[in-house]
């Protein structure tokens, strides 16, 4: 298939408003499955990944998207560039795949990048570029770039100068940030079998990983250890010591809490926790840190004495 500009800028155009839609029902961590459906333009299906990682669909002469797998063979990471480094597909620089990428390099093309987060789950990152073919490393560079910049489809080469060096190394270290904070709350989800500690609530979508020990704090590593399960209620009550868990895992409500008059949600969803147990992830190893519970209760009990 021949390469035709402006075919190849609407099928890309059409894959990030798709992408755009789907991130805003689902959020930007997506599942393989629907990544691999894909969508249809001109009556035909396009899917976003394949069993390869470097993908072209049958509709594009060109790579549309490149897929990084959880725990694959392909050691992509953060370059000395502060670029994303992308492994090429195999050792040979002119294997097919390669070159593709090559020719979206030289020619400023859009791509959708896949970061395996855990099985079957990948963060959803666009527009990236090709920016730079490093064969001593048998990788390319990547940059993240904004989808709403202007010169999203444009023919001229992407700007290198030193304003547009610091905004992509901005943009591709945010992706890189947002794809750990993505990690650990797959993984917790994962641990807590994707239901609210406290509550139990079942919705994906109202649920968010909360640490135990801040991620602003040295030791506020992203373990699932640190981690609980929270919908965003109680996220919220978790954050801000409306709640504490304690080292033997049972929910306390503060004091001040326990004793106010409200309507229905304060009643049932707030003070019925207390002395409630939390529900436990089946992995000893991926339960609560005493250590870390002990901590926070430490300063849970702080904050209520002053209120």
């Amino acid at each position: 298939m021949e390469f035709d500009r402006d075919y190849d800028a609407r099928v890309r155009n059409a894959a990030f408003e798709w992408l755009a839609h789907e991130v805003s029902i689902h959020g930007d961590v997506l599942s393989r499955d629907r990544l691999a459906t894909g969508f249809v333009f001109d009556q035909r299906r396009v899917p976003l990944v394949s069993p390869q990682g470097i993908f072209k669909p049958a509709v594009l002469a060109v790579p549309l998207s490149i897929t990084t797998a959880p725990h694959g063979p392909y050691d992509d990471e953060m370059g000395y560039d502060g670029l994303l480094r992308y492994r090429y597909r195999g050792t040979n620089p002119q294997h097919r795949d390669n070159v593709g990428l090559r020719f979206a390099m030289q020619h400023n093309l859009p791509l959708a990048y896949f970061h395996g987060i855990v099985r079957s789950r990948y963060l959803a990152i666009w527009p990236v570029y090709v920016v730079r073919d490093a064969p001593e490393y048998l990788a390319f560079s990547i940059a993240v770039d904004d989808p709403d910049r202007r010169e999203l489809f444009s023919q001229a080469p992407y700007d290198t100068g030193t304003i547009a060096d610091a905004r992509r190394e901005y943009l591709t270290t945010t992706a890189v940030r947002r794809l750990h904070q993505r990690a650990f709350r797959e993984r917790v989800l994962r641990a807590y079998r994707h239901q609210c500690a406290f509550c139990r609530l079942r919705h994906g979508e109202l649920l968010d990983a909360a640490h135990i020990i801040p991620d602003t704090e040295p030791d506020g590593e992203p373990v699932v250890s640190n981690g609980l399960a929270l919908c965003r209620l109680h996220h919220a009550t978790f954050d801000r010591f409306f709640v504490a868990v304690r080292p033997d895992r049972t929910i306390e409500v503060r004091t001040d809490i326990l004793k106010e008059f409200d309507g229905p949600t304060l009643q049932h969803a707030i003070q019925g926790l207390h002395d409630q147990p939390i529900a436990l992830p089946r992995r000893p190893a991926d339960r609560p840190s005493v250590e870390f519970l002990s901590r926070r209760y430490e300063r849970f009990l702080e904050v209520a004495g002053t209120v």
